[in-house]
């Protein structure tokens, strides 16, 4: 049986990208629909914690073409390489901004705070698509890589955690 070829297989993942796309579209204008109809109720925390995993539900949906786009890329050598040294650049920004929430508490914008925590929350996406990333990755210096940016990724989510215990701890007292 003849094996398709990557053109054909980076086109499903475009698709898949697309579908999805129309999915949380459709899925966020019903959202939004529904918040028109009942203003006074939307503004609940009820309808928060809906909305935070309706995001977590849309963010897993993504995870799919994410996982078959890192596996299609992982075959070429060159590409995973770049791949695997953006990733590792990227993860370096989680210590960052746990550093910048943790020790610039008032001297860091409200801007700047709200990117860092939002790219803290995404935390544990970020170490699937690294697992997945080093699960399929063929090459020793793109297995070095991911492997580090695992590390760092996984540490920075540790570490805030325990600083999130410790601050609980805190407050008891």
């Amino acid at each position: 049986m003849k094996s398709i070829s990557w053109r054909v297989q980076l086109g499903i993942v475009v698709l898949a990208y697309a579908a999805v796309s129309v999915i949380a579209a459709a899925i966020l204008y019903g959202r939004h629909l529904q918040e028109l109809r009942y203003p006074a109720e939307a503004s609940g925390g009820m309808w928060a914690a809906g909305d935070a995993m309706l995001y977590v539900f849309i963010a897993c949906l993504f995870m799919i073409p994410t996982g078959f786009l890192i596996w299609f890329i992982a075959r070429f050598e060159t590409l995973y390489k770049a791949y695997s040294q953006l990733l590792l650049v990227f993860t370096v920004s989680a210590p960052i901004c746990l550093s910048l929430l943790y020790l610039g508490e008032t001297h860091v914008s409200e801007g700047l705070a709200n990117f860092c925590l939002e790219r803290l929350l995404l935390s544990p996406f970020v170490l699937v698509a690294i697992g997945v990333s080093r699960l399929v990755a063929r090459f020793d210096r793109a297995k070095r890589f991911v492997t580090y940016a695992l590390l760092i990724e996984g540490m920075t989510l540790g570490v805030a955690v325990a600083l999130i215990i410790r601050a609980a701890g805190a407050g008891e007292r």
